[in-house]
């Protein structure tokens, strides 16, 4: 519970001080840097649909098919997480590549486009620990497989010198 905190703490100072320190920082040159977020995200999601796909091909035909899920889904909930984050990333990169234009139009922006310059730093560095975060999620499929692979492994070993043969002294 402090880990998270603290986190939450050390995040949301992280954000703050960006906001500040990125008031004089242009759009135009933060644009390349959510160019490269919402490319980021948008790997991220194929990257871990893919896992989706190879790790629990029979869960999803199941799930296009509308059969009913086993119980044990804890793995997939886990590999779905990153999924959903770099959606969210990815919609709320859109959403400012859309309205950024629009709203640089406003007189009341441009009077006040040192705040809001600032407001657009401090997003564009919270959007990107998120994706951080996402990353380090994405890696839940890989290392669930080395896991079980392991496992698999250590039993086969296990069964192998139960039953193999004594040899004779």
């Amino acid at each position: 519970m402090k880990i998270k905190v603290a986190f939450i703490l050390i995040t949301a100072c992280t954000v703050i001080g960006a906001g500040y320190l990125g008031r004089h920082i242009s759009f135009s040159q933060q644009w390349p840097l959510f160019e490269a977020l919402r490319t980021t995200a948008s790997i991220i999601f194929a990257v871990v649909g893919a896992w989706f796909a190879i790790i629990y091909p029979e869960r999803l035909k199941k799930s296009f098919k509308g059969g009913k899920e086993d119980a044990n889904g804890s793995g997939i909930h886990r590999l779905f997480t990153p999924i959903v984050h770099s959606t969210a990333i990815l919609a709320s990169v859109l959403i400012i590549g859309v309205f950024a234009p629009l709203l640089k139009e406003f007189d009341w922006i441009i009077l006040h486009k040192v705040f809001f310059r600032g407001l657009s730093y401090g997003l564009l560095v919270f959007l990107t620990l998120w994706q951080l975060i996402t990353v380090v999620y994405s890696l839940i499929g890989p290392d669930m497989v080395k896991r079980y692979t392991s496992r698999q492994s250590t039993t086969r070993r296990a069964a192998e010198s139960v039953l193999a043969p004594k040899k004779k002294e």
